[in-house]
């Protein structure tokens, strides 16, 4: 048997009074919804317009060639580097940095830095020597020390000695000299290819390196 559900009777305006509401009801959601998707694309592109900015102002894309920084950066990875860190702190040892070649400002060249300014650099037996002092190199595996002497040399004021990690195959400041501070101008910060290598390319702490 059909069950009877009974309800208090409207009049005609009460009955179209509470359609209307019922319509605002029904439709209120959807229009929330609609809403909400138009500030969710409109910040999305604000987001994406600013990423976009920050990677093309402030990142630069640049592909290593050659096995210098090996293993640290392989032949033809993708990097990104940071072009406008060095305005906002200093350069520090340990830091893989981009530069113009001083002997052919049309090239750029990728090494670490190893040398600070005022500091006296020597390399005996493959080791290197910053003031004296042993500098413990745990990026640079042992097949790739170059045992050749080198120095000692003082660093000049706003100059840094740079290296490439793999030392039999770099041509780097023992070859070259020290960089000018003006000829360094990034900072490799991550890498994006091949996908094996992808993440942050982390500098080594002076203070951890050094004693």
């Amino acid at each position: 048997m059909e069950q009877m559900v009974h309800s208090n009777p409207l009049s005609s305006s009460e009955s179209q009074t509470q359609n209307e509401l019922s319509r605002v009801e029904v439709q209120r959601p959807s229009s929330g919804l609609n809403r909400e998707l138009r500030v969710w694309a409109r910040d999305l592109v604000v987001a994406l317009g600013l990423a976009m900015i920050i990677i093309v102002f402030f990142y630069q894309p640049v592909k290593v060639e050659g096995t210098s920084m090996a293993p640290l950066l392989s032949d033809q990875e993708r990097i990104f580097i940071n072009k406008f860190v060095y305005h906002f702190e200093p350069i520090e040892r340990g830091d893989v940095v981009v530069f113009w070649y001083p002997l052919d400002r049309t090239k750029s060249f990728i090494k670490r830095v190893v040398g600070l300014p005022g500091d006296e650099v020597e390399i005996r037996r493959g080791r290197v020597y910053i003031n004296g002092k042993s500098l413990e190199e745990p990026y640079v595996p042992s097949q790739y020390i170059d045992t050749a002497a080198y120095g000692p040399v003082e660093i000049p004021r706003d100059e840094y000695f740079v290296m490439g990690d793999h030392r039999i195959s770099s041509n780097d400041s023992r070859i070259f000299g020290p960089v000018p501070a003006a000829f360094i101008y990034g900072k490799a910060v991550f890498a994006y290819w091949p996908w094996t290598q992808f993440g942050s390319i982390t500098s080594v702490n002076a203070s951890e390196s050094s004693r």
